[in-house]
C-alpha cells in the first residue's frame, strides 16, 4: 500500500510540474503584468490547447474556446475553421488528456483543492447531472448566442468568457484592473459579478475536486467527446485486472477505468495506472489491444 502511495505522489509531482512549466510558457509575457497590457504579437493568433484567457497580460497566445466565440458569428470563416480544426486535432490526438496535464486553470483547481477542509466529498446527490451543465453552456453561451446574437456588421460577443468564465477573471481581469487606473474607473456590475463567480470557484475548488472542469468548463466538454476516439488512450488488461476496484476508488473525476477507460470525466491524469497493483491499466496508440 505504501509503494502505490509513493507512486500516486511521484505521479502527482510529475504532472504538477508539466502544469507548472506550461502555464509559465503560455505566460511569458511576464513584462506584461507590470505594464497592465496584453501582448499584441504574431502568437497571439495561435491557439493553446487548455483554457487560458487571451486577456492575460502575460498570455502570449489565444484560448480556443475565447476564439471561438469570437470569429463564429462574423465574417472570418477561415479563422473560425482555424479555431475548430485545431480544437478537433488536439482532440482526436490526446482528448481530455489536456485537462490533466496542459490546462493552467486545472492546475490552479488542483492547487486549490490541496488546501485542508474538514470534509471534502467525493461525490453528492445531482453530481453525475450536473455535469451535463458543461454541454449546455457550450451549446448556448459558446456556440448559439455569439452565432445568432450579433452586431449590426455580424459580429458577435464571446458570452461566456463575459459573463461566466472564471479563469478570465482570474488570469484577465484582475491583473488588467489593478495596473491599470482607466479600467479602474470603468468596472461596474459586471466586473463584481465576475469576481462573485471567481470566489465561488475557489471556494468550491477547495471542497469540490476540479468543479469548474466536471461542471462548467466548455472546451473539457469538446475535449470528452473525443475521449473514446482519440489516438491516446487507456486500456484495461483483462488478463491483469484483478477487480480490486482501488482505480475507481482513487479517481477523483469518478471514473471506474475498468468500466470505462475512456469515460468521458476521465482528464487522463494518470491516479488509476499508478494505484492499479498489477500494472492493467496502459497507456495505448491507435488501435486496442485488450477487449473483454
Amino acid at each position: 500500500m505504501e509503494l502505490a502511495k509513493e507512486s500516486i505522489r511521484s505521479n502527482d509531482r510529475s504532472r504538477y510540474f508539466v502544469q507548472g512549466i506550461w502555464a509559465l510558457i503560455t505566460n511569458s509575457f511576464l513584462i506584461g503584468f507590470i505594464q497592465g497590457k496584453i501582448y499584441q504579437g504574431k502568437i497571439k493568433n495561435v491557439c493553446v490547447p487548455g483554457l487560458n484567457c487571451y486577456s492575460c497580460p502575460g498570455a502570449v497566445a489565444s484560448c480556443p474556446i475565447g476564439s471561438l466565440q469570437a470569429v463564429i458569428g462574423s465574417y472570418e470563416f477561415k479563422f473560425a475553421f482555424y479555431v475548430a480544426g485545431f480544437m478537433i486535432v488536439i482532440g482526436s490526438i490526446m482528448g481530455r488528456f489536456v485537462c490533466g496535464y496542459l490546462c493552467p486553470f486545472g492546475f490552479f483547481q488542483d492547487m486549490l483543492h490541496k488546501i485542508p477542509f474538514y470534509k471534502k466529498p467525493k461525490t453528492f446527490k445531482g453530481d453525475r447531472p450536473l455535469r451535463k451543465l458543461k454541454y449546455i453552456i457550450l451549446i448556448v453561451f459558446v456556440i448559439l448566442m455569439p452565432l445568432f446574437i450579433v452586431d449590426i456588421i455580424g459580429q458577435g460577443t464571446p458570452y461566456f468568457c463575459k459573463l461566466i468564465c472564471p479563469a478570465g477573471t482570474l488570469e484577465g481581469g484582475i491583473p488588467l484592473v489593478l495596473m491599470n487606473e482607466t479600467l479602474q474607473k470603468t468596472v461596474g456590475w459586471l466586473y463584481a459579478w465576475k469576481n462573485i463567480l471567481l470566489v465561488i470557484t475557489i471556494i468550491a475548488s477547495i471542497i469540490i475536486y476540479r468543479p469548474f472542469c466536471k461542471y462548467i468548463c466548455p472546451l473539457g466538454a469538446i475535449y470528452s467527446i473525443f475521449n473514446p476516439i482519440s489516438i491516446f488512450k487507456y486500456r484495461v488488461n483483462p488478463e491483469k485486472c484483478i477487480h480490486c476496484h482501488a482505480c475507481a476508488t482513487e479517481c477523483k473525476m469518478n471514473v471506474d477505468p475498468v468500466k470505462n477507460a475512456n469515460d468521458l470525466e476521465c482528464i487522463r491524469c494518470g491516479k488509476c495506472k499508478s494505484i492499479c497493483p498489477t500494472n492493467a491499466i496502459e497507456y495505448t496508440y491507435f488501435k486496442e489491444k485488450y477487449t473483454y
